[in-house]
């Protein structure tokens, strides 16, 4: 018998404009013990699904259909007596465990309070059973965590005090609505692993949302695709990924890149030509704030040492966990913020002394496509006054004609079309939006491009599209890609070479091939053997060493290999002198143990 029988669920939201159907009549059943994962694109109607289970809705949302949980209609339930299933029987994992905790109470106070609610519990035996799920959570130091605010935690941890409080009433069914998104890869391999266990221990059922197919490929038992408020395709995980029935499932997993296959980039390299980008020995050092009046400036030591070169057609990687250095080193690179040693060349000119004319000329050559779509267009222009105007700046030697001429073709060609050109970006979709940054990089003619987690804010589908389109452009215009990302299935699809980056420093330096085939550095394992892939068989007989704890922090780093709290391999030495970038037959390794580990592992 299933714990918790959905039919029909439908969720519609009135607005101004009409009413918007949300959720259009979705069927799934979920039996103790199982876990279904619901995926689906942005706007699909995956969290207001869920967030209707709940009585979570907006004002403005009304849920009909049926939800029936041990017997008990859902839908429609009053509010009094949902308050006794939620955070009980029924409990939920969010996507920002900082915007989820109360900023203005201590861990211990707000997650006593669950128990206090529900269960009757005097504060001290609640501190107690909390104690106790910080620690079956994997908490260090559980009892004087509970004194923490949340700020003091890491993003993990802060992840961890979540899932420790939804299971404080020993829930039956537990609801994830993308509990990773915000994580590192290798913290998100802690949270699934120690999820799984809690499934074992407690028996609970899972409904887990996400947008990652390898997540769910490697921790699902059913999945529900979803389109537009629309149950697509359901079943089994084992069926659903050999055998997609609806289109839509199949151009989902046909458009999610692979670590277990091989990646040949289009773009090809110019034969003999030299480093359009030399960079060496770049030091980025940030000053904080004053701790307290009079005392002196923290320094935060963002990047030590980077040095890479990158010719013209080729696509340089740079992975690493959040805080690594990568967005401090492109910044640096391009000069939006000042290095305080180091030497960036940019065909042949010196960049370490230039005033701000010579600056002006360099932009012409390198350019930034960044994050956030949306945020980084100016919504008070038109895509066509987005695009024209850099070259305004960087190209005075166009005619206006040339100007016009060259925005529409550029538009065009990243494939907007002409009608498209005069409206803003809040009439453009994410992917769009995309579209139009990459426009703008292109327009003066740049030989460098820096896309700084250029597709991480896409689904599934757009990123392929973007990838695709970075891909034919270097082909055509020959243009050198520097791709910062976390997740490294792209990078594998677009690098040639892959610089690992941890704490500021570069670990290895290796062509892809080479670095996702055999990677010699213990960090670098770590993350490929982190990253799941959207295969169930492959992920039921992965054998993973999971890489444990949290990167320290870059304002009290540690003595010898920054990697050496983490690191298995670790020895006296390692956490005594600091290993330099040296190299080996397959690159460049930061490693004082890097062949004896080779030799172990072949």
């Amino acid at each position: 018998m299933s714990l918790i029988e959905v039919r029909d669920l439908k969720v519609d939201f009135g607005t101004p404009d009409g009413t918007v159907h949300a959720v259009r009549g979705i069927d799934f059943g979920l039996q103790a013990g199982k876990t279904l994962g619901i995926v689906g694109e942005s706007g699909s109607g995956k969290s207001q699904t869920v967030l209707s289970l709940m009585g979570l809705l907006a004002d403005n949302g009304r849920s009909s259909g049926s939800a029936r949980f041990e017997g008990r209609e859902l839908i429609g339930m009053a509010d009094r007596d949902l308050r006794g299933i939620r955070g009980n029987r029924i409990a939920m994992i969010f996507q920002d465990p900082m915007t989820s905790l109360n900023p203005y109470l201590k861990i211990g106070v707000q997650m006593s309070q669950v128990l206090e609610l529900h269960e009757g519990m005097s504060r001290r035996q609640a501190l107690r059973r909390c104690g106790e799920l910080l620690e079956a959570v994997r908490i260090p130091d559980a009892g004087k965590r509970l004194q923490s605010w949340p700020h003091e935690l890491s993003g993990g941890m802060r992840q961890r005090v979540t899932i420790a409080t939804a299971l404080l009433c020993t829930p039956a069914l537990l609801i994830a609505d993308e509990p990773t998104t915000a994580l590192d890869v290798t913290v998100q391999a802690q949270i699934l692993t120690l999820m799984q266990e809690l499934r074992r221990d407690f028996n609970a059922a899972i409904i887990f949302i996400t947008h990652d197919l390898g997540i769910v490929a490697g921790f699902c038992d059913d999945v529900l695709v979803m389109q537009d408020g629309e149950c697509k395709e359901r079943g089994s995980v084992d069926r659903v990924y050999a055998d997609p029935k609806h289109p839509y499932t199949q151009r989902l997993l046909a458009a999610v890149p692979r670590l277990d296959r091989d990646a040949r980039p289009r773009g090809k390299r110019a034969a003999g030509a030299g480093p359009v980008l030399d960079v060496e020995g770049l030091d980025v050092v940030y000053s904080l704030d004053r701790p307290r009046l009079f005392a002196p400036r923290p320094k935060l030591q963002a990047v030590t040492t980077g040095t890479f070169t990158i010719s013209p057609g080729e696509t340089l990687g740079v992975v690493g966990e959040s805080g690594c250095g990568k967005s401090s080193l492109a910044r640096a690179v391009i000069g939006l913020v000042p290095p305080s040693a180091g030497r960036v060349t940019l065909l042949g000119g010196d960049l370490q002394d230039a005033d701000k004319k010579t600056w002006m000329a360099a932009r012409r050559n390198m350019q930034m496509i960044f994050q956030d779509p949306l945020a980084s267009l100016n919504p008070r222009m038109t895509a066509r006054q987005i695009v024209a105007e850099p070259l305004g700046a960087c190209r005075p030697d166009l005619s206006r004609a040339e100007r016009d001429e060259r925005v529409v073709r550029i538009l065009n060609r990243v494939g907007l079309t002409d009608g498209q050109l005069d409206r803003y970006p809040h009439e453009f979709s994410g992917g769009q939006c995309q579209r139009i940054g990459i426009a703008r990089a292109l327009a003066p003619g740049p030989a460098v491009v820096i896309c700084d987690e250029a597709v991480s804010a896409l689904d599934v589908s757009i990123r392929a599209q973007i990838v695709d389109l970075l891909m034919e452009l270097q082909d055509e215009l020959g243009l050198a890609l520097i791709f910062i990302a976390h997740d490294l299935a792209v990078v594998r699809q677009i690098s040639h070479r892959v610089v690992v980056m941890y704490l500021g420093r570069a670990m290895e330096v290796a062509q892809s091939e080479h670095l996702y085939a055999r990677p010699m550095h213990p960090y670098t394992r770590a993350l490929i053997e982190a990253a799941p892939i959207p295969d169930p068989a492959v992920e039921r007989s992965r054998k993973r060493e999971l890489l444990e704890g949290e990167p320290p922090s870059p304002l009290n780093p540690p003595p010898g290999c920054a990697f050496s709290a983490r690191c298995n391999f670790a020895i006296d030495r390692c956490r005594q002198e600091t290993p330099q970038l040296r190299t080996l037959s397959q690159g460049m390794v930061a490693c004082h143990r890097a062949e004896e580990i080779a030799a172990r592992r072949a």
